[in-house]
């Protein structure tokens, strides 16, 4: 409640000094008539409404620090009802001889007894109504912030994602490769275009997808590294060690296209300092994308989140976790395999 009050300019204590007189006066109004003067009434009411009001809602924010939850709405309800009347039990009988019935013997007078009861339950509504709504209200707004701000990171996510998988640059410099191609092989040309456009398609068909099968994503990979090779036709090394079986494991969409264009980012691929890739599978349970390191003096501008969106994604598909190993001569990312029972059942890591 104090966070709503907060945002309109209240504290709650102000609430507290409004509502307890006017709950008070309410009380006092409602009570039974008798002889006594109404400023007298008035400040027996105004007592243990202070007392009564601070008892409910030292009750509900005890209950509310130990069920904050909006699933656990019912729960902190139940239990901070059952004290309330708890307190009431206490509270009514010292309320009822306090305010002008000076003996005990007029609790033989049910009427009497059950009305100033009424009074109380009726008061502890409304305090209990009061605190509760105003926290419900700002739970269920929380929560719909949270889930609109969970849908906003899904989409940058995902757009993050493709910006990362293929970058730019790469459609550029295969472009300008094609068109050197035309020139001088054109049969070359043909099959740069053809596998150019193969791993475009795949990128388009696989986008929203939150697994594929490893071999749909190797056959992916190599036609991308056949286009890389192209351009460094003697610098650039990957090999595959991927046994069939496997193939029917399933992996998160162009994770070994992000590794592998990580490591010709990051490093140096010349004649002199050829670029080795290794693509296997460790323990039949991880797919490893390895390279040896050699480091580019000027990095390329990184926006660091390749490694990110991997970690991401395999964390929303269960939790599983990405190993990255930097040794002085290599660098290696272990994805692990999923395996599945069926497409639409749960995944388990392999």
């Amino acid at each position: 409640m104090q966070l709503w009050l907060k945002k309109i300019g209240i504290k709650e204590i102000y609430v507290r000094w409004i509502g307890i007189p006017l709950l008070a006066l309410v009380i006092t109004l409602a009570k039974p008539e008798d002889n006594d003067p109404w400023l007298i009434e008035f400040g027996y009411s105004l007592l243990f409404t202070a007392i009564f009001w601070n008892g409910c809602y030292l009750i509900i924010k005890h209950f509310r620090t130990k069920y904050p939850e909006l699933s656990s709405t019912a729960k902190r309800l139940i239990y901070t009802i059952m004290s309330i009347m708890v307190l009431l039990i206490f509270f009514s009988p010292v309320m009822c001889w306090a305010m002008n019935i000076h003996t005990l013997n007029e609790f033989s007078d049910p009427a009497v007894f059950f009305e100033y009861t009424n009074i109380n339950v009726i008061a502890s509504f409304i305090v209990g109504s009061l605190y509760e709504n105003v926290y419900f209200f700002e739970k269920w707004k929380i929560s719909i912030q949270q889930n609109e701000a969970l849908k906003n990171q899904q989409v940058r996510t995902q757009f993050e994602v493709l910006q990362n998988q293929m970058s730019p640059h790469f459609l550029f410099n295969s472009l300008n490769t094609l068109t050197t191609l035309i020139a001088e092989d054109a049969t070359v040309a043909v099959q740069f275009t053809e596998k150019l456009s193969e791993v475009y398609r795949y990128i388009l068909q696989n986008k929203e997808r939150e697994i594929v099968k490893l071999g749909d994503e190797l056959e992916f990979v190599r036609n991308y590294v056949y286009l890389l090779q192209i351009r460094y036709p003697e610098n650039l090394s990957v090999d595959f060690k991927v046994a069939d079986e496997l193939e029917n494991c399933h992996i998160a969409p162009l994770t070994i296209q992000i590794l592998v264009e990580n490591a010709i980012k990051h490093n140096v691929v010349s004649k002199m300092n050829p670029l080795y890739i290794n693509i296997y599978v460790e323990n039949g349970k991880s797919i490893v994308v390895k390279n040896n390191l050699q480091k580019k003096k000027v990095i390329e501008k990184s926006t660091k989140t390749g490694l990110d969106n991997i970690k991401k994604r395999y964390a929303y598909l269960g939790n599983y976790k990405i190993d990255i190993i930097n040794t002085a001569n290599n660098f290696m990312v272990a994805v692990p395999l999923i395996k599945v029972w069926k497409e639409s059942e749960e995944l388990i890591e392999a």
